[in-house]
């Protein structure tokens, strides 16, 4: 499988040249240069199989001959036996027409322990293969960092820095990233908001001689990697709720979404061949992408803190692989709109692309009373308790699922994550005692400005 850049200049790249690529030398995304359909007949033989089974079914589609089959297998074993479930990623069901992906079961109780878990043990194998140091960077709103860390720490041969916005995510995600005391680690805390933190990700990734020099390769969803390990999940959950007879025709999912990369993965997993009716994307008052699919225009608008800080991101980084497809694969025109965004701060669509976003995605915006009001519910009535990110995709399915719908909501984090929020309820919940022991370990954090350069010097000392 070849991988090409959204904006057109960067010429067709195999699977680990496209990992260690992260973000595409000409600034954009990069993308298979085909996506692969899959028949009936594939998607009944894959019905029956385990979740590591499916995810190497699926991962071979898109490494093909680059990495042995047995070698890959051994990277998803390993990768998911992490994993305190045995189906990795269940779906419970909470009513007829609702039912709940759990995400939350890997080590850091965060959806993005299914993609992390696997890119932490690929970069360790490339690693080994070509006998060269890997520099990890990435910034994250809360769960990617602790799980990008968790998926490498005291690893050989890898470094990896984590930027996250200074006291704007949980004490939980800050103590899961901050208590590793791991010499291959650094955090830095930096004074801005996580738009921030992504921007200067970005603009040093842009900077090519500087990526090169310090071998810097990507973990966040700008990396295929990322985004194809995460379309698995929606393979399984249809297949679980086929084999239980509750998917005989299409399910609905609802995804709350903040850069974009979770719904991208359904999306692709849809124009794979999968079953989807509806990609419900779910926000919450940091609502950029709720306002594009309702009126085909892009633009960020005041930052909100909220109670779903994961999700507390104006400029979703994925949104530009969407626009690829959107525009028929015209990488020359996503290279226009991408530099006009730049400039003016702004993306509009025409109607007739207005119309095929409201094809491919429905969008809910949940204001934090709301997001509260949900998590009461649910508890009152199902004895369940959501997360304020669950919380948002489960209010999105209400609103916007049609009745006998069935519709699968993501779970993408554990509530133990965000007991403020439900501290706010007076709703008593019992930590897990891997996160209850994270009180009484000490941290270590640098508190770095919010531009380029303070970023920069931080680096150039921990490489």
């Amino acid at each position: 499988m070849d991988y090409i850049s959204t904006r057109g200049k960067v010429g067709a790249i195999g699977f680990i040249d496209a990992v260690l690529m992260g973000l595409a030398d000409d600034g954009g995304l990069l993308v298979p240069k085909t996506i692969p359909q899959l028949s009936a007949d594939t998607l009944a033989q894959w019905r029956q199989l385990s979740y590591p089974e499916l995810a190497l079914e699926l991962f071979s589609l898109y490494i093909g001959n680059e990495i042995p089959r047995a070698d890959l297998q051994k990277l998803v074993d390993d990768s998911y036996a992490t994993f305190r479930s045995p189906d990795v990623t269940p779906v419970r069901r909470v009513d007829d027409n609702l039912e709940i992906l759990e995400l939350f079961h890997g080590p850091t109780f965060a959806f993005k322990d299914i993609a992390l878990q696997f890119l932490g043990n690929l970069y360790s194998y490339i690693s080994r293969r070509e006998n060269a140091v890997i520099h990890i960077l990435g910034a994250t709103s809360g769960d990617t960092g602790a799980s990008a860390i968790e998926g490498v720490r005291g690893k050989e041969g890898i470094r990896i820095c984590i930027l996250h916005p200074h006291g704007k995510v949980s004490k939980v995600q800050e103590l899961q990233m901050t208590t590793v005391d791991d010499a291959n680690v650094l955090n830095l805390s930096v004074d801005g908001n996580f738009d921030d933190c992504q921007r200067i990700i970005k603009e040093l990734f842009a900077d090519v001689a500087f990526k090169q020099q310090y071998h810097l390769r990507a973990i966040n969803s700008i990396n295929i990697a990322r985004v194809l390990a995460q379309t698995v999940y929606y393979f399984y959950a249809y297949f679980q709720l086929e084999n239980r007879g509750q998917a005989s025709g299409t399910v609905n999912f609802s995804v709350p979404t903040g850069n974009f990369g979770d719904i991208f993965a359904g999306f692709l997993a849809k124009r794979m061949g999968l079953p989807i009716g509806k990609l419900m994307l779910a926000t919450n008052e940091n609502n950029i992408l709720e306002r594009f699919v309702r009126e085909g225009v892009y633009e960020p608008g005041e930052f909100h803190m909220t109670y779903s800080p994961s999700m507390d991101i104006q400029v979703a980084s994925n949104f530009e692989r969407y626009l690829y497809y959107l525009y028929g694969e015209d990488a020359a025109t996503v290279a226009m709109l991408m530099d006009a965004f730049k400039r003016d701060g702004k993306i509009a669509v025409p109607a007739d692309k207005l119309q095929q976003v409201q094809k491919d995605f429905a969008a809910y915006g949940v204001q934090n009373d709301e997001c509260l009001a949900t998590i009461g519910e649910v508890q009152d009535e199902y004895g369940y308790l959501l997360d304020p990110h669950t919380a948002c995709g489960v209010a999105a399915a209400r609103k916007l699922a049609a009745p006998g719908d069935v519709t699968v909501a993501l779970a993408t984090a554990h509530p133990a994550k965000f007991g403020e929020a439900i501290e706010l309820l007076q709703i008593e919940q019992k930590f897990p005692p891997q996160i209850e022991a994270l009180f009484d370990k000490p941290q270590r954090q640098t508190l770095v400005g919010g531009t380029n350069d303070a970023v920069k010097a931080e680096l150039l000392k921990f490489f």
